[in-house]
């Protein structure tokens, strides 16, 4: 049986840590960079599955000989979606909207077959953080965790300290749910080099 090397849309090196946690490792990373702005009265949902299906399509393309897979997180109050935080004052105001509340995690993740058969999986994670001072979110901001991260905080970095409960898919917060991905690989057929499943 010939090796189909698997090739991962993503320029997260925590989604390269969790797919080594469980043993599977990417033979490329080519991140593909799409707009990722929201449709009209799209639900957070479904942004996160059309995005991660926008990534493996793209990377696809400049791949066609390998699986593709790719994720994307979205992280959303009610049907607010919360954005990837690049500034102090955006990260500030997501953690204050957290603050005390419950919140979701979409992690959309979809792998395409070199015959261009794809599938996608959403997990979805719901989040209760404590009520947060302002000195503890001070405090949170001036680690710089928040930069480039949905919703303005790493769940696995110091904020995991502000959970006070989670419910679904402690990977899929972090990047890449885990048991979606591998049920996703196992299902269309990638094998590891020595021909087991993942």
């Amino acid at each position: 049986m010939t090796y189909v090397p698997l090739v991962l849309a993503s320029a997260s090196p925590r989604r390269v840590d969790l797919l080594a946690q469980v043993g599977v490792v990417a033979d490329q990373v080519d991140p593909a960079d799409i707009d990722e702005t929201p449709g009209p009265d799209e639900t957070p949902p479904r942004l996160a599955e059309r995005l991660s299906r926008a990534k493996a399509g793209i990377v696809a393309a400049r791949h066609p000989a390998a699986f593709v897979l790719a994720a994307d997180t979205v992280v959303a109050v009610g049907r607010r979606l919360l954005p990837k935080t690049e500034t102090e004052a955006e990260a500030r105001t997501c953690l204050e909207l957290m603050s005390g509340r419950a919140h979701q995690v979409f992690s959309g993740v979809c792998l395409r077959r070199p015959d261009g058969r794809t599938a996608a999986r959403v997990s979805r994670t719901r989040i209760r953080m404590k009520r947060l001072t302002g000195r503890e979110i001070d405090g949170y901001l001036a680690t710089g965790e928040w930069r480039g991260k949905a919703g303005g905080y790493a769940v696995q970095g110091h904020a995991g300290g502000f959970v006070l409960d989670l419910s679904g898919s402690y990977s899929g917060v972090v990047g890449l749910p885990l048991y979606e991905t591998l049920c996703l690989l196992d299902g269309l057929g990638w094998r590891r080099p020595d021909g087991s499943p993942p």
